[in-house]
């Protein structure tokens, strides 16, 4: 059993996969709580399911870009439950996991771009040809910067619909679908490290200053 779930956007995701197909999903609802939600969601899936905790034999998570604190949550859950069970731990980027939906649902056709929301006005964006298969990003840019008239997938594109004029396809990435990228290897799969992109927005101070000067 494949325990997926990913907190790279607002909401968290969270499934299981038996081999075959996906066997319960979660999707918290109230947006940015992570930290209280995750733990809950995983615990109803496993109770969804039947099974106990033991009867898993590996973990996939989404590894961003997202913002640090999100991000951090799911990574050390994932790294802590590997560790624990002793089973492997599958990183995947989650806007990778959100365009292989696009794809083999239909929404997405050809080229096209994924756009997440990356706050501070700006998204997370990567392209991808009609296979899924990304052609260049992750970066993190200003709407105005990525506008395009390709197919845009991801929340960025209803965001900012005066810079992605044609959205398609999911919004956010769905933790069935990173189960189901992991199983059949449809992505790269990476280590459980946090893409993030950028710093994040808290940061250690730096040494006092003298009240003398220089």
């Amino acid at each position: 059993m494949l325990l997926s779930f990913d907190t790279a956007t607002s909401l968290v995701t969270v499934a299981l996969h038996d081999g075959q197909d996906v066997v319960a999903e979660r999707l918290s609802e109230l947006p940015m709580k992570h930290g209280e939600q995750l733990a809950p969601l995983i615990e109803a899936v496993i109770t969804d399911s039947g099974i106990v905790r033991q009867d898993l034999t590996a973990i996939a998570v989404g590894v961003g870009p997202g913002p640090f604190t999100g991000l951090r949550v799911g990574l050390v859950t994932a790294r802590t439950l590997g560790f624990v069970l002793e089973i492997p731990v599958y990183g995947v980027c989650t806007l990778d996991v959100i365009a292989i939906e696009a794809v083999d649902t239909g929404a997405a056709v050809g080229d096209f771009l994924v756009a997440t929301d990356a706050r501070r006005k700006e998204v997370y964006l990567a392209s991808y040809d009609g296979s899924g298969r990304r052609r260049a990003g992750p970066e993190v840019l200003l709407p105005a910067l990525a506008a395009t008239d390709l197919p845009v997938v991801g929340e960025g594109a209803t965001l900012y619909p005066d810079a992605f004029v044609h959205p398609v396809g999911p919004q956010r990435p769905s933790a069935g679908w990173l189960a189901r990228v992991v199983t059949h290897r449809r992505a790269d799969v990476v280590g459980p490290e946090p893409l993030y992109l950028r710093r994040p927005d808290a940061t250690m101070p730096g040494p006092p200053k003298s009240a003398l000067g220089s």
